[in-house]
C-alpha cells in the first residue's frame, strides 16, 4: 500500500492536472513509443519554440483528473506511453505542430485531444491541425488591408521607372483646371463682337452723308 506521501503527491499531480485542463485553451495526446531519443527532443524542441507544454504523463492519475472535468471519453486513450502536449493560449498551436512533425515520423501516433472543454476524437484533432493558426489568420488580414496600398505604391513605382516623377503627377492634376477660361473672360469674349460691331446710328449717319453731299450739290447755281 502506498505511503501517505505517496499518496498527497499523486493527489497534488492529479489536482494540478485538473486545473491544467480547465484553463487549457486545447491539448493533444501521443503515443511517443516509437521515437527515439533524438527524435523526442526535436519534438521537444519544436513544442517549446511554439510556446506548447509538452510532457509524459501517467495514465491512471490523468484519468481521475479527466474524470473531475468531465472529460470521460479519454478513458479509451489512456493505455500505454502517453504524452500531453498543452497550450494555455493557442487552440491550433499544439495540434499543428504535433500533425506536422508526424508527417515525417509515423511513429509519433496521436490519440486524442481536446479544445475549449470538450475533447476531439483522432479526426477532429487532424481537422484541427488543417486549421490556420491566429498569426497565419491576422497576417492574411493585414495583407488583404494593405493591398490597395501596395497596389499603389507597385504603380507609382513603374511610372518613376519609366521617367515620370509622383511630383510632376500632381503639378499636372493640379494646373488642369487652370488652364480652362474663367466664366468672366467667357462672358467677355461672347460680348466683344457686339462691342465691335457699328452702332445703328453711326451706320445711318454714314449712308445718310452721301445723299446730303448730292443734295447740296444740286441746289448750288450753275456759272453761266
Amino acid at each position: 500500500m502506498p505511503s501517505q506521501k505517496v499518496l498527497e503527491e499523486k493527489k497534488q499531480i492529479v489536482a494540478a492536472m485538473t486545473e491544467q485542463f480547465k484553463t487549457a485553451v486545447s491539448g493533444v495526446f501521443v503515443d511517443y513509443c516509437g521515437l527515439t531519443v533524438e527524435e523526442d527532443t526535436q519534438l521537444r524542441n519544436k513544442l517549446r519554440e511554439a510556446g506548447v507544454e509538452y510532457k509524459v504523463i501517467k495514465n491512471t492519475l490523468t484519468r481521475f483528473a479527466a474524470k473531475e472535468v468531465g472529460f470521460d471519453e479519454l478513458d479509451p486513450i489512456l493505455n500505454g506511453p502517453t504524452s500531453l502536449a498543452i497550450s494555455m493560449t493557442d487552440e491550433v498551436t499544439p495540434a499543428k505542430v504535433i500533425a506536422d512533425f508526424a508527417k515525417t515520423h509515423e511513429q509519433l501516433e496521436i490519440k486524442a485531444g481536446f479544445l475549449d472543454g470538450k475533447v476531439l476524437a483522432l479526426d477532429e484533432v487532424k481537422k484541427l491541425a488543417a486549421t490556420p493558426n491566429r498569426e497565419t489568420l491576422l497576417a492574411k488580414l493585414l495583407g488583404s488591408l494593405n493591398a490597395p496600398i501596395s497596389n499603389l505604391a507597385r504603380t507609382l513605382q513603374a511610372l518613376v521607372d519609366n521617367g515620370v516623377e509622383p511630383a510632376d503627377i500632381k503639378v499636372e492634376k493640379e494646373e488642369a483646371p487652370a488652364e480652362e477660361a474663367p466664366a468672366e473672360a467667357v462672358a467677355e469674349a461672347t460680348e466683344a463682337p457686339a462691342a465691335e460691331e457699328a452702332p445703328a446710328e453711326a451706320v445711318a449717319e454714314a449712308t445718310e452723308a452721301p445723299a446730303a453731299e448730292e443734295a447740296a450739290t444740286e441746289a448750288a447755281p450753275t456759272e453761266e
